[in-house]
């Protein structure tokens, strides 16, 4: 005869199936820049390892305008942003190229009127559900010649989509496409006119926004149902791309924000906690942090500081390193020449990756910041702006010309194979995870990569 579970029992069941469902949530959800946890990182065994632009393509569908923003998921459905231009469509890409170079700077905005777009896609098939105009109108900043007026990721808690322009403002939309609220944040100069590139971030209640810029820096709080401020936290600082970073530790939630030179953190309410000094004075990748510590690196190309530091929970004030110190009482380790500029670093199984923007890789252990190897060069390894990811054992590097470096995750350095996508066009954006398929975004389109997969356009 069958008997009912003791109660306590029957609570853990309910406790397992609960965190099981919430666990293929997150595995089919890619809400944010770098994924649920902004930590570039999935477990899916089967997540594609190969791919060309013939093989094992699920779609690919052709992207209006320009964008480098990363594409999000929620569900069977994508969203991601754009900026399409009137005049004449071939003079949009013309003076761009790949890798690092001078000569990008441009004075004067394009007289031009564009338009500020926020897409849906079917995630099953590349089909568009619905596309909204945000705004229109002649944009009032320049942006460098690579860079885009839809460069910051949308953020999506599966109620609503919020999409960032920078010196543009915030717009809320339902998933169906219907605009719920939206909120100029005002227009600022950028350093050299580089234009803006810091996402958005959502946690619980709010939404995050950082505006570093050459006039008036400032980390903002959002009511995400109302897009009413919250509050404003005034930064000395000047122009950086960085993405904020909400980092939940064993003693409180902090915002860390990477600046010009210095990192700073937040407590929830815009108080400031404690700051890190000695940083580069361009700042492009995203904290992350992991078990033991929050993880923090800038990298400018031409500059003389490119640090990677290992930060404690529980900092306050000026946590500074001295010129001769490698550690203190909050950071744990610090190696002063290992930063990238553009990609972010990743945390992945007890080890940090880094991938330099000339194709030069290196594996650090996450506890210590002892080498595992370091500035191992990828074969022909060109221009690299998206931030590498990883999941079942292998840690992936994409380069401006679409080609993906699979890399063997571990302390031995081992390039497995080269996955290569249509070389006519550019890829800056970090590609999305979603359940068994990966998103991979270029300036002209989107690709959704899947295992065993037969390639249907759009």
């Amino acid at each position: 005869m069958h008997r009912p579970l003791p109660r306590l029992a029957a609570m853990w069941c309910l406790a397992i199936v609960a965190c099981a469902a919430l666990r293929l949530t997150a595995d089919e959800n890619w809400p944010q820049f770098r994924g649920p946890l902004a930590l570039g990182v999935a477990d899916n065994p089967n997540l594609p390892d190969t791919w060309s632009a013939t093989e094992n393509v699920l779609w690919k569908r052709e992207v209006p305008g320009r964008g480098w923003s990363s594409p999000i998921v929620w569900r069977d459905r994508v969203y991601f942003t754009t900026v399409t231009r009137d005049g004449d469509a071939a003079e949009k890409d013309k003076e761009a190229k790949r890798g690092l170079y001078l000569g990008g700077n441009r004075n004067q905005p394009s007289p031009n009127v564009h338009h500020w777009q926020v897409l849906c896609l079917d995630l099953t098939n590349g089909e568009l559900l619905w596309e909204k105009t945000a705004h229109e109108g002649v944009p009032l900043q320049s942006i460098h010649l690579k860079n885009s007026y839809a460069s910051e990721t949308p953020a999506t808690d599966g109620e609503r989509v919020y999409a960032y322009f920078g010196n543009v403002g915030v717009f809320c939309y339902t998933l169906d496409g219907k605009l719920v609220w939206s909120r100029p944040l005002g227009t600022h100069k950028t350093a050299s006119g580089w234009g803006t590139g810091s996402s958005p971030i959502l946690y619980k209640d709010h939404l995050y926004v950082l505006n570093d810029n050459e006039e008036q820096s400032f980390l903002v709080a959002l009511d995400k149902k109302t897009g009413e401020e919250v509050w404003r936290a005034p930064r000395d600082e000047r122009s950086s791309w960085s993405t904020p970073y909400i980092w939940e530790n064993g003693q409180r939630t902090e915002i860390v924000v990477s600046g010009s030179g210095m990192v700073r953190s937040y407590d929830l309410a815009g108080r400031p906690l404690w700051q890190l000094g000695d940083m580069s004075g361009n700042a492009i990748p995203t904290p992350l942090a992991g078990p033991d510590f929050l993880y923090v690196s800038s990298g400018h190309v031409m500059g003389n500081k490119k640090p990677i530091m290992a930060i404690r929970p529980g900092a306050t004030g000026d946590i500074t390193l001295a010129a001769d110190q490698e550690n203190n009482q909050f950071v744990a380790w610090c190696l002063r020449q290992a930063a990238p500029y553009n990609p972010s670093i990743l945390l992945y199984k007890g080890y940090v990756y880094v991938n330099r923007d000339l194709g030069i890789v290196s594996c650090y252990d996450a506890r210590t910041g002892a080498a595992a190897y370091d500035k191992k060069r990828l074969p022909n390894g060109r221009a690299f702006t998206a931030s590498p990811w990883a999941y079942n054992g292998l840690v992936f590097c994409l380069n401006e010309y679409g080609d993906t470096y699979v890399i063997k995750a571990g302390p031995e350095f081992e390039v497995l194979r080269v996955n290569s996508l249509a070389e006519d066009d550019m890829y800056l954006a970090t590609p999305a995870i979603a359940g068994d398929r990966l998103l991979v975004r270029s300036d002209h389109r989107l690709y959704a990569i899947q295992k065993g997969a037969k390639i249907v356009s759009r």
